[in-house]
Formats: structure tokens, C-alpha cells, sequence
């Protein structure tokens, strides 16, 4: 897993490949297109590429004779995740996840509607969800008991851009 996350962050930090993978979030392009538009030439394109791709922080989609590219947005995404602590922590069978989560944590809990949700993780406010043992919960944490040895994974929703709009109105 360190060596997989050691290609990743080698590959950002190039200049020229998150100029590559700035690009390719705005559109899908070909290896010829992504050197014409940063000065560069085709081989030295295509080698950049090849550590992206090494990374997994590019897609490569082939029709015919033709290789688009796309960014893979979910692994970096995913490194940004190894930088989460674990903490480790021991609570009697039956206790409820909430129970763990005060173990390590001060949260603050509201009820939305007919669902409670925690707003707050340690004073950082926003809205949370966990995972258990890589699958999205689907019980509130004050219900979930705590019947065997389990991974958690405590994520705040974040803001992430998913599309810009450049709006131009027409006078």
C-alpha cells in the first residue's frame, strides 16, 4: 500500500503532470493534444503519461488507433485518504459506534428530519457518514451495536467541485 501511494505522490510532483491531469479534468483529450497545448513534445507527453498511468491517476480508453486519456479522480481521491489517523480503540460487546466515537472524538448530534446526523467531529463542523469494513452505513450510530472486531471509517462530506459553471448572460 506505501509503495502504491509512493507512485502517486512521485507523479504529483511534476509540474508538467498536474498541468496533464488539470487538463484532462476538464475534458478527456489524446496524448498529441495534451503536448500541443503545454509546448511539449509527443515522447516527452507520452512519458509523463506513463507515470501517471503507473500512479492509476489516469485512464486509458482505446478506439482503434486512438488513446484518450482521462483522469482517475476516485485514486486521488483515495490517496489523499492516507493521511486519515487510525486510532485504536477497545469497547464492551454491544456498545453502539457512537459510544467508540466518544471514545476518541466530541461530536454533536442533530436530528434532520427523521434521520440523526452528527454536524460536528471535534469542532469541525459539517456533515459525516461512516463506513464499515469498506461498506457505507446505513444505521444511525446511537443503533449500530458493536457485536465484532471492526474497521470504521469516519468521513466528512467534503465540498469537491464536481463541474464549474462559467456563466455568461446575454445583455
Amino acid at each position: 500500500m506505501e509503495q502504491s501511494f509512493n507512485s502517486v505522490f512521485t507523479a504529483l510532483g511534476s509540474d508538467t503532470r498536474l498541468k496533464m491531469l488539470k487538463l484532462l479534468a476538464e475534458k478527456e483529450m489524446h496524448i498529441s493534444e495534451l503536448a500541443r497545448v503545454l509546448e511539449i513534445s509527443v515522447p516527452v507527453a507520452a512519458k509523463h503519461v506513463k507515470v501517471l498511468e503507473k500512479a492509476e491517476l489516469v485512464e486509458r480508453k482505446i478506439f482503434g488507433k486512438s488513446h484518450v486519456l482521462s483522469p482517475n479522480k476516485s485514486r486521488i481521491l483515495t490517496a489523499v485518504d492516507c493521511f486519515a489517523p487510525t486510532k485504536k480503540i477497545e469497547v464492551e460487546k454491544g456498545a453502539t459506534l457512537l459510544d467508540a466515537l466518544t471514545n476518541v472524538a466530541s461530536v454533536e448530534v442533530k436530528q434532520k428530519g427523521e434521520r440523526e446526523m452528527i454536524v460536528s467531529t471535534d469542532g469541525d463542523e459539517g456533515f459525516y457518514l461512516y463506513e464499515i469494513n469498506g461498506q457505507l452505513g446505513n444505521t444511525a450510530v446511537r443503533k449500530y451495536k458493536l457485536e465484532d472486531d471492526i474497521t470504521v471509517e469516519w468521513k466528512k462530506l467534503e465540498p469537491i467541485t464536481k463541474i464549474k459553471l462559467d456563466i455568461h448572460v446575454k445583455k
